[in-house]
């Protein structure tokens, strides 16, 4: 069996799709402290200029304590910002007209949500329902699996498998694990909305450039 022990990115990109869909289940590491490195409260998108982060900020109290109790801080006045620079940035895109509407919605229901694990976890089946991405495996939150433990081998030997992924260029948030596996990954270049090619963008970069045709992309992984 092939795991993957993932944090719960705001959004995924391609990059951790590719060890989703290799993987027979993810664990979610919820249990672990916040980081401001990790992508839990970002995700990267394309500008003209490169990329840039969206953020999702967090009570200053809560920097100190696991994911899964971390809350959003809703004090400061960031979804409509982020919806901005969203549009700004894809307005462009050739299906941002056609989800624009559904991505506005779901980021206004942050103010629905007290704690940032929970509404990553919806951010996230909204983009893969999207995207229309199927054969996922099981997911299950580090904080419900009695056999958890942060050194990743044991972690590994506790579940009774010696092949895992773990998040890429997590070096500085995630402990790595000495037995990790490498899942050999070539990022798939495709049509963005400005001249170029920039990697790692969350997948709404690919949503509203390709939109239902957005498997023509993600075959390749």
């Amino acid at each position: 069996m092939k795991l993957a022990f993932l944090q719960p990115t705001m959004i995924p990109n391609l990059h951790d799709l590719a060890i989703i869909l290799h993987s027979d289940r993810v664990v979610l590491q919820d249990t672990e402290k916040w980081s401001r490195k990790s992508r839990v409260h970002r995700a990267k998108i394309r500008i003209p200029e490169g990329t840039q982060y969206l953020n999702i900020p967090v009570i200053t109290e809560d920097r100190d304590n696991p994911i899964h109790e971390v809350r959003i801080d809703h004090s400061k006045d960031w979804i409509e910002p982020l919806l901005r620079s969203v549009e700004f940035n894809y307005r462009n895109s050739v299906y941002f007209d056609f989800y624009e509407p559904e991505i506005r919605s779901d980021f206004e229901s942050a103010t629905e949500f007290d704690l940032l694990l929970n509404f990553n976890l919806y951010l996230r089946n909204r983009i893969f329902r999207f995207i229309e991405v199927e054969n996922l495996p099981d997911f299950i939150l580090s904080s419900d699996l009695d056999e958890y433990d942060s050194d990743p081998d044991q972690l590994a030997k506790n579940l009774n498998t010696d092949q895992y992924f773990q998040e890429p260029g997590a070096r500085h948030y995630q402990r790595q694990g000495k037995k990790r596996s490498t899942l050999s990954f070539q990022h798939p270049e495709y049509r963005q909305h400005f001249d170029g090619f920039e990697p790692d963008c969350c997948l709404l970069d690919l949503l509203f450039q390709y939109g239902p045709e957005s498997f023509r992309v993600i075959d390749k992984l």
